[in-house]
């Protein structure tokens, strides 16, 4: 079988907080969590500037 190769983002989570903060700056940017459905999948793709692979985090 073969091993998908993992890809790197380009960011680096070096802590957590109630929303996206900046850290040169130190802005914080307000930030929605929500559930997202099977049918809203199609949205959230590489093609619409996502890097993050949605459809494997929901699986």
């Amino acid at each position: 079988m073969r091993r998908k190769a993992e890809k790197g983002l380009d960011f680096h989570v070096d802590k957590l907080t109630n929303s996206i903060e900046n850290v040169v700056t130190g802005d914080s940017f307000q930030t929605e969590i929500s559930v997202i459905a099977d049918k809203n999948l199609k949205s959230v793709t590489k093609k619409n500037g996502w890097l993050f692979n949605w459809r494997n985090e929901f699986k």
